[in-house]
């Protein structure tokens, strides 16, 4: 069973998390099941990029990227070459690193 390993972000998880995951679920299913709050202002439909993430280790074992996934990530706040939004990146069987970015783009917030 794969873990991710969540690094210390201020507001969302302030000390490092590591989770056990099964393959399959997203990044955003995933870390919300155990409590870690990453914002998804679209309920998950790949609508918005509020649920960026930076997947610092094991991005390989993740699916691709679909092109609507990409246009979006155009979009979000501090973009960079390991950006994904974590409802759109499905579990493989490798343990993941992530990186919740400092902002997002949210235009309304739903207080999660």
């Amino acid at each position: 069973m794969p873990t991710i390993r969540f690094m210390p972000h201020v507001e969302i998880c302030p000390e490092e998390q590591v989770i056990d995951v099964e393959p399959g679920l997203s990044i955003c299913d995933a870390a919300l099941s155990h409590g870690i709050e990453i914002e998804h202002a679209c309920e998950k439909s790949c609508a918005c990029t509020t649920c960026h993430v930076y997947v610092r280790e094991g991005g390989d074992s993740l699916n691709e990227a679909t092109e609507d996934e990409e246009d979006l990530l155009d979009r979000a706040w501090g973009l960079d070459p390991d950006s994904r939004l974590s409802c759109q990146a499905i579990i493989g069987n490798e343990d993941l690193v992530i990186e919740l970015p400092r902002y997002t783009l949210n235009q309304v917030s739903e207080n999660h």
